[in-house]
């Protein structure tokens, strides 16, 4: 999940239970109390699903990542187009 997505799920999570404390006759320490809670939850849970996501994946040794570059780069060129790092004039 993208940060703005999270960010209007959240601002509409605690609107609803603002609105709910609201209805409910809270007072107004109770809604800023109950807004706040939820809001610490929802960053903790949002926090710790993208601590899980980075977690899960395997690390990429950075010659891994080189040679796979290459690799793309190697693809790009023409056939018989040398590599080098002169520039020709004509």
């Amino acid at each position: 999940m993208s940060l703005p997505k999270f960010i209007i799920g959240m601002i509409f999570a605690l609107a609803i239970v603002i609105g709910w404390s609201y209805f409910d006759g809270a007072s107004l320490g109770t809604i800023l109390l109950r807004a706040v809670v939820c809001a610490v939850i929802i960053q903790a849970g949002y926090f710790l699903l993208v601590f899980a996501m980075v977690g899960g994946t395997t690390p990429t040794s950075a010659d891994k990542a080189r040679e796979a570059d290459r690799g793309t780069i190697l693809n790009k060129v023409a056939d018989g187009e040398e590599l080098s790092a002169r520039r020709s004039l004509h």
